[in-house]
């Protein structure tokens, strides 16, 4: 039996939400079945897939239509386990057959530019590297949501940033390229039985005409929704999501050369 929007929504949130009276349409349980597939079956995608994500990729709204994005397409195994091994070996890389490296880019524009004889002053400025961030971001999830209606699975990889330089000598990237992310696209090994992961509760991200703080009983209840997610999925975790974000952030803020390489690449005046 097909699951209702309800049965999503339930899913999603780990708790019954308030009846919502709306067609479940098959956009809707695309978006709100989502899973992180950290295991691939070894079965190629069909002839045609890497096109449809990126017609998809490239029907995302674009900041002034600018098209600061780029992505590159990695199937060769040997450069995706080298890949894998500066992404802290996360063995999925190797495991899809298809992984994505998506780009922020000004390095298309200022060469068209400049060939154009046009100025091309400010291109590595913040506020044109958000952009590129923004565009390559939106780009990547029209893919994500492509694949998975098609029955593919997919997960981001962002600790290519970890070991940025590496990766960027790797895929050869010109001035003006930085790598966003990382995503693989595969198909599921369901021998994992990987579950929806329970999101926030909506009291906690949606607020209505001011921003305001969240109270402390919807963390600690969305804290005990995960306890239970953990629980059931056999995860390790150190104390609650919250001490488990806690650990994350301590890690990715040791990242120095993340930031000096960003100084060098879009810090210019």
């Amino acid at each position: 039996m097909e699951n209702s929007l309800s049965d999503l929504l339930y899913i999603r949130y780990g708790k019954n939400l308030a009846e919502l009276d709306f067609e479940l349409t098959s956009t809707l349980t695309t978006l709100l079945s989502h899973k992180s597939i950290r295991h691939y079956l070894d079965k190629p995608l069909p002839v045609g897939a890497l096109e449809l994500m990126i017609a998809a990729a490239q029907s995302a709204a674009s900041s002034s239509n600018l098209q600061l994005w780029s992505v590159i397409a990695v199937t060769d195994f040997e450069r995706k386990q080298r890949l894998s091994e500066l992404a802290n070996n996360q063995l999925q890389i190797t495991q899809a057959p298809l992984f994505l490296v998506w780009l922020a880019d000004v390095s298309r524009l200022e060469s068209i530019m400049a060939t154009d004889n046009l100025d091309t002053q400010g291109l590595h400025q913040l506020d044109f590297f958000l952009i590129a961030v923004i565009d390559a971001a939106l780009a990547a999830q029209n893919a994500v949501i492509a694949a998975e209606s098609q029955g593919w699975s997919t997960v981001y990889i962002g600790a290519l940033r970890n070991n940025v330089t590496r990766v960027s000598t790797e895929l050869q990237l010109p001035d003006g390229v930085f790598p966003v992310v990382g995503l693989c696209v595969g198909y599921e090994n369901t021998d994992k039985n990987i579950a929806v992961k329970p999101r926030l509760p909506q009291k906690a991200v949606l607020h209505k005409e001011i921003y305001q703080p969240n109270s402390a009983n919807v963390i600690d209840a969305y804290n005990d929704v995960m306890a239970k997610f953990y629980q059931q999925q056999k995860m390790k975790v150190d104390g609650t999501w919250a001490k488990h974000c806690s650990n994350r952030i301590q890690t990715r803020a040791t990242n120095s050369e993340l930031q000096a390489f960003l100084e060098n690449l879009f810090g210019k005046k």
